[in-house]
């Protein structure tokens, strides 16, 4: 067959001097090995060495691909969030007032994650939140809502609201372990017009239930050959002891990857305290309410008043993990591990919304800090959670990378419908969300941790995390503004999870702990970027173009 463009071999182009030996094509793999005695790129120590190329950035480096011999979808993503406490997906929501309240809560621990609820409300408040989060899904719901046979059809109504779900067994006192007399459905109260009649003028009556002992197993059995959306558990005497649901049989289907407790099936909920001696009542009603996590939310972990919490909550919550922080730098992690955390949140003004490092000149950039905590944690076995930073997929592989076991994400979750507020248009009509840093004025100013009494300045949560409480002029650490709708978590967290599994398939490892162990062995390996490899890395050279991440 005719060569169309020429004959290499009678080509007048010369080859350069060491093309003039053409190896042997087979031997490529042995030449590889045998001459190369150091792999492509750089190793994690010569990358974040800070005295040779200063502090770097997540957009100041790249991992490169690496051998690609699975698919994607087989790439595990479970990962430590505590000492004790292991999550199918390394996401976590921040605690900020625009970011996770109960909802976002409810859905991260769905969707594999976890979701830290904010503190700038009430103690009643946030307590409450913690008890909707341990409700929503149950394998037996052992402290159902009940209602008593004189609480009325429009009650009912008000406790559906509350609560968000209907269905509430009426007891013969109202409360736990009396005597079931039926449940009151959503349907039953639907289309009844006379709110003051008693529940049980149109309650079911017509039950099927379950004895005390029967196994969650066997319960969910006897549920799914029924017809009735809820399964009561009773004694001998007929009295009400738990409630297994219809609907969480369909999130256990719809969310396999949910983070819930083994013995109870309950989400797992976490929450931030202060360090202030009005915290430790905080934590006693979350305590109260169900909380598996406390989070101690401070710019700046390394002080007396966290290591004096820390060890006051493991003495006196043993079953409660602490979460301590925050911190970026190896002396401050290792006074809150002797103090005893169960792990560490890195980051200080790295976050969307924060500006503690142009306004103070402390902090710390974010990838040189998470490897240089996360490096020396990992000697004690103490996780660490990569605060601040996020703005893509690869920023939370690369965090990842050094070190971390999870990723925190603020305004990258603002957007999303299950954060605290209201979506508007703007004038431009685009979809838009309110999102502040804890330490703007506006959330330094919120009055809503003192519901509304004079001395809301002391207990608010934004002046607590940056030690503000008795300043007479705030000093704002962050700022207000706005971020796109991005649409519900159920849809952008899948995406998250995707991206993450199509980078690892890309590096060639199948999970985060072979990721973390390539990283310290040296055979997944790095490259810095110029300020021009940075430009070239995104669009560019396009009249206009359309940026749709996921469909």
């Amino acid at each position: 067959m005719p060569l169309v463009n020429g004959d290499a071999s009678t080509s007048s182009a010369q080859l350069h001097d060491q093309e003039k030996t053409i190896l042997d094509y087979k031997n490529a793999l042995d030449v590889l090995k045998n001459e190369f005695k150091e792999k492509d790129g750089l190793d994690v120590q010569t990358l974040v060495d800070t005295k040779a190329r200063g502090g770097l950035t997540y957009n100041d480096f790249l991992i490169l691909p690496g051998y690609v011999n699975f698919p994607a979808n087989k790439v595990s993503l479970e990962t430590r969030v505590t000492k004790r406490i292991t999550l199918k997906t390394p996401l976590v929501s921040s605690p900020m007032d625009t970011v996770t309240e109960h909802s976002m809560a409810i859905y991260m621990a769905l969707l594999g994650g976890l979701g830290v609820i904010h503190h700038n409300c009430s103690v009643e408040e946030q307590a409450e939140m913690v008890r909707k989060v341990k409700r929503f899904e149950n394998g037996f719901i052992l402290d159902p809502v009940v209602v008593s046979p004189k609480t009325t059809v429009g009650e009912a109504q008000k406790l559906k609201e509350t609560w968000g779900f209907g269905g509430f067994p009426v007891t013969e006192t109202g409360s736990l372990r009396s005597k079931l007399l039926g449940i009151i459905t959503t349907r039953d109260i639907q289309f009844h017009h006379t709110p003051e009649d008693p529940v049980t003028a149109v309650m079911s009556t017509n039950l099927i239930t379950a004895p005390a002992g029967t196994t969650l197993t066997e319960a969910n059995e006897v549920l799914r050959k029924s017809k009735k959306g809820k399964l009561p558990i009773v004694d001998e005497q007929g009295n009400l002891i738990s409630l297994l649901s219809r609907s969480d049989l369909l999130k256990n289907s719809n969310y396999p990857l949910s983070s819930k407790l083994p013995h109870s099936k309950q989400l797992i909920c976490a929450a931030a305290i202060g360090t202030r001696p009005d915290d430790k009542i905080r934590l006693a009603k979350l305590a109260d309410a169900g909380l598996d996590i406390v989070v101690l939310d401070s710019s700046q972990g390394n002080s007396i008043f966290q290591i004096d919490m820390i060890k006051y909550i493991k003495e006196t919550y043993p079953g409660i993990d602490v979460i301590a922080g925050n911190v970026v730098t190896r002396e401050q992690a290792a006074s809150l591990i002797a103090a005893g955390a169960d792990a560490l949140r890195i980051g200080m003004g790295s976050g969307s919304a924060c500006i503690t490092q142009e306004v103070m000149a402390v902090g710390r950039p974010q990838a040189a800090a998470v490897w240089s905590v996360s490096s020396f944690a990992a000697r004690f076995g103490v996780p660490t959670i990569a605060d601040g930073g996020v703005q893509n997929v690869g920023h939370i592989v690369k965090g990842l990378a050094l070190g971390a076991s999870t990723v925190m994400m603020g305004g990258l979750l603002a957007g999303t419908r299950e954060s605290p507020g209201d979506s508007f248009v703007n004038k431009d009509g685009q979809m838009i969300k309110a999102y502040r840093g804890m330490g703007s004025i506006a959330a330094m100013e919120d009055k809503k941790a003192a519901g509304g009494a004079k001395d809301a300045h002391q207990q608010n949560a934004g002046t607590a995390r940056y030690f503000s409480e008795g300043d007479k002029m705030l000093v704002a650490q962050g700022v207000s503004g706005y971020v796109l709708d991005r649409g519900s978590v159920t849809q952008f967290v899948p995406y998250l999870l995707a991206g993450l599994q199509h980078s690892f398939q890309d590096i060639g490892v199948q999970s985060i702990s072979e990721l973390k162990m390539g990283v310290l062995k040296g055979d997944v390996r790095f490259e810095v970027r110029t300020a021009s490899a940075q430009m070239e890395g995104n669009v560019h050279g396009l009249h206009s173009f359309d940026k749709k991440l996921y469909s």
